[in-house]
């Protein structure tokens, strides 16, 4: 059983998630780097940083990942961002309240967080049936 279940979990498409989702986020961080050598006020480049990187977030796993250009599902896809965005800064501030180490724990949040936002796009955004 522990076999099927983890070749379930690390098949091709959650593979192209995690190797997409390492493209989304240098993507977001040079968009950052390169309004901060502009001189944008940093607040502002953390935000345009974040809005492109959603927007690119959302094509390049809806094409690669899960095969489908629909726009219409890009308000799903923020609130699934959303969410997981939510969730990961509340479980912090529990780690934070327990005193645990955050470089050790927010990596472990990371992966985590990556598979949960896989199944939850998989299933809320990009399975949906038309």
């Amino acid at each position: 059983m522990y076999l099927s279940v983890k070749k379930n979990i690390l098949n091709k498409e959650m593979i192209t998630f995690l190797i997409i989702g390492g493209i989304n986020t240098l993507f977001s961080y040079l968009v950052f780097s390169l309004l901060i050598f502009l001189k944008v006020y940093y607040i502002a480049a953390s935000v345009i940083a974040t809005i492109l990187g959603i927007l690119f977030n959302f094509k390049t796993t809806g094409t690669f990942v899960f095969n489908i250009k629909d726009n219409k599902l890009l308000f799903r896809f923020v609130g699934v961002y959303s969410f997981t965005f939510v969730i990961n800064l509340l479980l912090l501030k529990i780690f934070v309240s327990f005193k645990l180490n955050l470089y050790i724990w927010s990596g472990v949040l990371t992966v985590v967080m990556a598979f949960v936002g896989f199944f939850l796009n998989k299933k809320f955004v990009f399975g949906v049936k038309k």
